[in-house]
Order: C-alpha cells, then sequence, then structure tokens
C-alpha cells in the first residue's frame, strides 16, 4: 500500500475546508494529538508482504435476521456453492455486538463465519454498523452511554419527519467516542488482517441523519473530521485488508474525503444503487456521489452496495421506475466502475439475482465481468 508524506497535508487541507465551514479553531488541534504518529503508519505498513487482499466481484450481504441462523446459513452456503460469480459475503455487526462492554470483545460469530467460508473457499466482508435505521436498535455497548461520551448516540428522523425518531447514530463528534471506535477497530485488525479469507471491513453511510435535535455547526464538522480520522487509523491496523467508507452525503464533504482516500488507500463504497437519484448524480458543484467513481477507477477499489429498495425504484423517494437486476448491473459496472458489487439477499428478488450471475457474462472470470484492475494506491494486490 503506497502512503506517502501526503497525507498529512491532503488531511490539513481537508480541515480547512471543514473551517470554511464553521469549525472552530480548537478542532484543528485534533491533528497533532490524535492521529497516529506518520513514522508509526510507515512502520505498521512495512510488513514483509504489503500485498492487499484482492478478490473483486460479486458478494451477498446477508439479512441481520439471517447472519446467525442455521437454517439461513445453509440456504446461503448452498447459493454459493451453486454460484461462482459470487465471492463471498458482506455480514454486518454492530458495535455492541463486538464489544460487549468496555474491553470485552466478542468475535466469536465472524469466526464462525469465517471457518465456514473458508471451507467453500468464499471470503469475508463486514461492515460495522454504527447507525441504526430503527429505534428499537441498540447500536453501541452499554458504558457508552454515560457522561462521558455523552450518552453515546443521537436520535434522528427523516426529513420530512423531524420529529419522529427514526434511528440512532453515534456521537462522533466526542472524542472519546472516537477512540473506543478506533480501539475496536486495532482489535479487529490485531485478529484479522492477516486471515486469508477476511477480505475487508467497512464503516456505514457517511449521511447521518436530521437530528431530532439540531446539531452545531462545529458537533457537524467534527463528526466528519472524527470519521475521517477513525478511517486513516483503520489504514494502519488493516494494512493487508481492504478498509470501506460507505459515502453518499453531504455533498460538501466528498472531494475532501475522496481525495484523502487516494492518499491512505481507503476504499470508496456506497450504501445503494439508485439509479436515477438527482442528489446522488448531481454534476454541479457541489457535485454527487456517483461521479466520483469513475474518476477514482484505477486508483482505489470501489464497492457500491444494492440495498432492499433499490430493488424497487431507481429513486430513493420511490417515485421512479422498478429497475430490472440487469440494469442495477449495468450502472454499477459500466457507471460507477465497481470492482465489488454487494448483493442484498433480499426475499423475492434474490433468484433474480442468482440467475443473472449465473449467466455467461458473469461466469467467465473471477470477478464477474467488474473490473479486476488492482488500486493504484496499493502497493500490490494477492
Amino acid at each position: 500500500m503506497k502512503i506517502t508524506n501526503t497525507i498529512k497535508s491532503r488531511i490539513n487541507s481537508c480541515f480547512s475546508t471543514l473551517t470554511r465551514h464553521g469549525v472552530l479553531t480548537t478542532v484543528l488541534l485534533i491533528i497533532g494529538t490524535v492521529l497516529t504518529p506518520w513514522g508509526a503508519i510507515y512502520a505498521a505498513t512495512s510488513v514483509v508482504n504489503d500485498s492487499v487482499k484482492w478478490h473483486p466481484g460479486h458478494y451477498y450481504t446477508l439479512m441481520s435476521s439471517g447472519k446467525d441462523n442455521p437454517r439461513y446459513l445453509d440456504d446461503v452456503y448452498s447459493e454459493l456453492k451453486a454460484t461462482p460469480a459470487l465471492r463471498g459475503v458482506q455480514i454486518r455487526y454492530f458495535w455492541k455486538e463486538l464489544e460487549t462492554d468496555e474491553d470485552v470483545y466478542d468475535f466469536t460469530a465472524i469466526d464462525q463465519r469465517l471457518e465456514e467460508l473458508a471451507a467453500l473457499k468464499r471470503r469475508l466482508i463486514i461492515q460495522v454498523q454504527t447507525k441504526s435505521f430503527d429505534p428499537d436498535w441498540t447500536v453501541v455497548p452499554g458504558y457508552l452511554r454515560t457522561s462521558m461520551y455523552e450518552g453515546g448516540v443521537f436520535p434522528f428522523g427523516s426529513y420530512d419527519s423531524k420529529k419522529t425518531i427514526k434511528g440512532y447514530n453515534i456521537k462522533l463528534w466526542n472524542d472519546n467516542v472516537r477512540n473506543r471506535l478506533t480501539k475496536l477497530m486495532n482489535k479487529l485488525g490485531e485478529r484479522y488482517n492477516s486471515h486469508p479469507y477476511f477480505e475487508g471491513v467497512g464503516m456505514i453511510e457517511s449521511a447521518f441523519g436530521q437530528p431530532i435535535t439540531a446539531l452545531t455547526s462545529t458537533q457537524v464538522d467534527k463528526y466528519y473530521a472524527n470519521l475521517l480520522i477513525v478511517q486513516t487509523k483503520m489504514r494502519t491496523a488493516f494494512p493487508n485488508t481492504m478498509t470501506i467508507q460507505e459515502m453518499n452525503y453531504p455533498r460538501t464533504f466528498l472531494k475532501e474525503f475522496t481525495n484523502t482516500f487516494k492518499e491512505t488507500g481507503t476504499t470508496l463504497g456506497c450504501p445503494d444503487i439508485w439509479i436515477d437519484e438527482p442528489g446522488l448524480n448531481e454534476t454541479r458543484d457541489p457535485a454527487g456521489l456517483y461521479t466520483y467513481f469513475p474518476k477514482l477507477s484505477g486508483i482505489i477499489a470501489l464497492t457500491p452496495t444494492i440495498e432492499h429498495k433499490n430493488y424497487v425504484s431507481t429513486r430513493k423517494d420511490l417515485t421512479g421506475p422498478q429497475p430490472t437486476v440487469s440494469e442495477l448491473l449495468k450502472f454499477g459496472r459500466d457507471t460507477l466502475k465497481a470492482n465489488y458489487i454487494f448483493w442484498t439477499r433480499t426475499p423475492g428478488y434474490y433468484p433474480k439475482v442468482l440467475e443473472l450471475l449465473n449467466q455467461r457474462a458473469q461466469t467467465s472470470d473471477p470477478s464477474g465481468g467488474l473490473d479486476p484492475t488492482c488500486p493504484s494506491v496499493y502497493t500490490s494486490c494477492n
């Protein structure tokens, strides 16, 4: 993985932009106080084999309700064996599932899935979820619900119903929350970076929802400053493994984030493929997320996700037509230049996905017709 002295200047540039959005001078001080020393980043990546595990192609995203269900998993594994184009699965875990109490880590479920997938010569990508889309879901371990962490989470609603709680997101502007999340990533890296079937680890979308109680500009800017720090430290914890950040909104932060990704080697993901979504396809400044993908092709890894509602409509408000799975694939492959596509195993739709993935265009090469080019930001891929 190529990491150069320009990383520091790139992140400083990012914070300069954040300052123009209203962040206070004190936020800038985190550069010198919390980032891993730059020499340490070099040391962490100076391994005997500095290649990044690289198995591009199509992956299942499992339904959360089935990820530990033996019957569900048996069906998934049967489908993997019958579908050569499926190279593995993505599984999502809430932070509280992986850290049950302060410094008490439970990676049993990951270990079990890795063992099962390795036996099938399939790979695992995990996502650490720090945001819920249901008010009844618990996101963080209980110790984060204390004053030291400002309660750990904040409720958010939707833009058309700002007072109805839709879910919770973490208070990442709090440095103590950021440090605990970074420690979790370090523990995961110690355990899985060298595992040949552990393909990647990611973070949930950048949009944090519409807060029920309005946030200050300082809180917003520091949230994104700390998100960038977490991702930078993830590259240190996983020098041989893809580290993914799902991006979508706010558009004003996309340029600086993606510029930093080009230096650190962070993978650009997105949580949805909405073919006709105006905000994601916007070409005027600030440009939408989808305009960044083709520009970054061949430079960093690109990993869009096809979610439940993407099978239903081409627009988030569901006013667009229903796309075919072939249209979703074409957009991800040809417009977004994807190296990996994560297909959510949604009831009623995944049989069509399997049918598509078993066509010759997806079975004629290991990457399933997606771009297999090793990103230039990596020293090499294996």
